[in-house]
């Protein structure tokens, strides 16, 4: 058995039925904050959403410290949540990543 063969079996085990359903938030720890890292990727591809929290966002003061950029949900779709809400939460991320990059020149600058 492997990583993600025990994953997909968890996961298939946390559903809706007749007699109840099952919610699961789960907490992964990300080594040296490598969303990369084989371990935490293998696991996100089995998630329908990611929240991941932020060292730097935090050091801002910013409390949850949620990065928009990095966090990610299967929901994030204009058929779930129609086309103008869909396209601004897209124009909003699109603003923040442009924030990001012009974050790196300046600190070059």
């Amino acid at each position: 058995p492997t990583l993600a063969t025990d994953l997909g079996g968890l996961q298939e085990r946390i559903t809706t039925t007749k007699k109840g359903s099952i919610t699961s938030v789960q907490a992964i720890y990300v080594p040296a904050d490598d969303l990369t890292d084989p371990a935490p990727a293998t696991t996100f591809a089995h998630l329908d959403a990611t929240t991941v929290l932020s060292r730097q966002i935090s050091e801002l003061g910013i409390y949850p410290a949620v990065d928009p950029l990095d966090s990610t949900s299967r929901m994030l779709s204009p058929h779930i949540l129609g086309e103008e809400h869909y396209n601004t939460a897209r124009g909003v991320q699109k603003v923040l990543q442009n924030y990001k990059n012009l974050q790196y020149i300046i600190a070059i600058l």
